[in-house]
C-alpha cells in the first residue's frame, strides 16, 4: 500500500476505543488524518509488519509509523502542544497518564475483553455462540470493582483535572463499548463516574468520533468503508484488510 504525502494514516476501525481515543486527538489538535478503518482480527501480513502485535490502531505520518494508542497520543501532544491534552504541572499530568493507563489495561480488560470481545466480536466477527455465564460473572463482579475505583477519584464536575485531558477522552471511550454490548451501569450507583463520562462524550472531540463507532455498531463488516464515508470520513484509497479474521489476537492497543 503507497502512502502518499499529507493528511496522516490511521489504520483501525472507530469501533475499537483505542482508534477513538487517536482520532479524538487528532480532532481536538485539528490533525488532518484519513482512516482505514481495519478491525485486528482482518489485518494482512502488511499489516502485522506494521504493528507485530497486530493491534490497533497504527499511526504513519510523514516521521513516524507507530503502533501504540498512547505513544501515538504522546506523540501528537509533543507534535502539536496545542490545545493541550496533557497538563503542563507535574503532579497533574503523572495523574492524567496514570488514570489512562489505568482505562487502557485493568478497565479496558473488562468492559472490551471481557464484556464487548465476548458479547459483540465472537458473534459477530468469528461467528462464535456468546458465553452469556461468563459476561455475567464479569459484569457482576469485575465491573463494580473497575468503576467503583473511577468513582473515587471521577471530577465532580468538569474534568479530572479541569480542562479535557487524555485521560478523560480514554475513560470515556472504553466505558462507550459497555453500551454497545448492552451493559448499562446503574446511575445511582456510580452517579460522579457516569456523569463524567456522559460530559467528555459530548465534547465536539468525542461526539463526533464515538458517532463513527455507534454507526458502524449498526453496520455489516462489508459495508463499514462505505458507512464512514458517507459520514464524511477521509479514507485511505486501499486497504490493510485480509479477507478473513484470524482468532487468538487481543483487542487492545
Amino acid at each position: 500500500m503507497s502512502l502518499p504525502a499529507g493528511p496522516a494514516t490511521i489504520i483501525g476501525g472507530p469501533v475499537s476505543p483505542f482508534v477513538r481515543k487517536v482520532l479524538a486527538v487528532c480532532e481536538a489538535k485539528g490533525v488532518p488524518y484519513r482512516l482505514d478503518p481495519i478491525v485486528p482480527f482482518f489485518g494482512d501480513d502488511a499489516f502485522s509488519a506494521m504493528s507485530p502485535l497486530r493491534r490497533i490502531p497504527v499511526y504513519i505520518d510523514d516521521a513516524v509509523t507507530l503502533c501504540d494508542s498512547t505513544v501515538i497520543c504522546e506523540y501528537l501532544e509533543d507534535r502539536y502542544p496545542t490545545p493541550a491534552l496533557l497538563p503542563a504541572a507535574p503532579a497533574a499530568r503523572a495523574q492524567v497518564r496514570w488514570v489512562e493507563e489505568f482505562a487502557d489495561t485493568r478497565l479496558a480488560d473488562v468492559c472490551i475483553w471481557r464484556i464487548f470481545y465476548q458479547a459483540v466480536v465472537l458473534p459477530f466477527v468469528f461467528g462464535k455462540e456468546r458465553d452469556k455465564a461468563k459476561i455475567a460473572k464479569t459484569v457482576a463482579e469485575d465491573l463494580p470493582q473497575v468503576l467503583g475505583y473511577l468513582e473515587s477519584i471521577a471530577p465532580g464536575q468538569a474534568f479530572l483535572v479541569g480542562e479535557l485531558s487524555l485521560a478523560d477522552i480514554a475513560v470515556a471511550a472504553v466505558i462507550a463499548n459497555l453500551k454497545w454490548a448492552r451493559v448499562h451501569p446503574e446511575a445511582t450507583r456510580w452517579p460522579k463516574t457516569l456523569a463524567w463520562v456522559e460530559r467528555t462524550t459530548h465534547t465536539p472531540q468525542l461526539a463526533k468520533i464515538t458517532g463513527f463507532g455507534a454507526r458502524l455498531m449498526q453496520t455489516p463488516l462489508a459495508e463499514q468503508r462505505r458507512a464512514l464515508s458517507d459520514l464524511g470520513v477521509a479514507l485511505t484509497e486501499s486497504s490493510f484488510a485480509a479477507v478473513a479474521p484470524r482468532p487468538g489476537v487481543m483487542p487492545l492497543g
